[in-house]
């Protein structure tokens, strides 16, 4: 047999025995990525905590935010500043306190799961549920379309309760990123056509020609598909035309003239928040030259 074939629970045992998914934030994987560059350089890898949370049942768990830690090299194992670690974990969680440890992370060239103490020394912080570890392949970063990121947890080998008796297994892991990341992201891709690889940010009145634009491209992608598929000229897809008609019934329908009276009242409500915004930053700043002056 050339396979191992591992049973991590199911649906209907302990939520802590259960299976699971892992999604990733943008934010923690920038954030791993400043602490290997900012890294001594004798360093090969760096290792942090994972915050974030879970679902009730077990079954999802959110990677929102991260903490480096300080950890040396002893023989054959990495030791972590327990001090240090848990000063980090009291002032974290008095900013976010719904946040949990769930386990840690390393990011270097070559990473693989096979730190069994640091597991163990994270795993106390994690309750019943089994440490997550997340790797970053620094090599694999632009090699790959995951960005040489994997999860995996620990499980136990026989009936021995050493810490290095047990075998990693991986954890479908994904970046899941919410609209106004989405808008961060666009931002930063934008800057790479620069020669200074910087980018501005965009007025209101431009953000809205952008997406206006790029919802004229979405609408033409989805016009030229459907008249191929009359046409012909491409095979059907059950789904896709289930999704089309899923969001042209979430439409309301309204004539034109409508449609139009609608949109200027929304433009004239953005413009006159524009206005405002703008009316308040200059009497702000006539208030603090005002101050200036007089202390003077």
């Amino acid at each position: 047999m050339d396979a191992l074939h591992v049973s991590v629970g199911n649906t209907s045992t302990a939520p802590h025995q259960r299976p699971f998914t892992c999604s990733v934030s943008p934010v923690v994987l920038f954030s791993v990525l400043d602490h290997f560059l900012r890294r001594d350089e004798q360093q090969t890898k760096v290792v942090g905590a994972i915050l974030g949370l879970r679902s009730p049942d077990g079954t999802e768990v959110e990677v929102r935010n991260t903490f480096s830690v300080i950890c040396t090299e002893e023989s054959s194992h990495i030791a972590v500043d327990k001090e240090h670690y848990s000063s980090m974990q009291d002032l974290h969680l008095r900013v976010n306190p719904e946040e949990t440890i769930l386990g840690w992370y390393t990011a270097g060239p070559g990473v693989t799961p096979v730190s069994a103490p640091l597991h163990t020394t994270f795993a106390a912080d994690t309750g019943n549920f089994r440490p997550i570890q997340l790797t970053i392949d620094t090599e694999m970063l632009f090699q790959s379309d995951d960005v040489g990121m994997r999860a995996y947890t620990s499980a136990p080998v026989g009936f021995s309760t050493k810490p290095d008796d047990c075998m990693y297994l991986p954890v479908p892991c994904e970046i899941k990123y919410s609209d106004a990341e989405r808008s961060g992201l666009d931002m930063l891709a934008s800057a790479k056509s620069s020669e200074n690889r910087s980018a501005s940010l965009l007025s209101d009145m431009d953000h809205l020609a952008v997406a206006i634009n790029k919802l004229q491209e979405l609408l033409q992608r989805i016009s030229d598909y459907v008249e191929n598929v009359v046409a012909g000229k491409e095979k059907p897809n059950s789904a896709i035309g289930r999704y089309i008609m899923d969001t042209v019934s979430a439409v309301p329908k309204l004539d034109s003239a409508s449609f139009e009276k609608m949109f200027n009242s929304h433009l004239q409500d953005l413009l006159m928040v524009v206005y405002l915004a703008n009316v308040t930053r200059t009497q702000l700043s006539i208030a603090e030259r005002l101050n200036y002056l007089v202390s003077n």
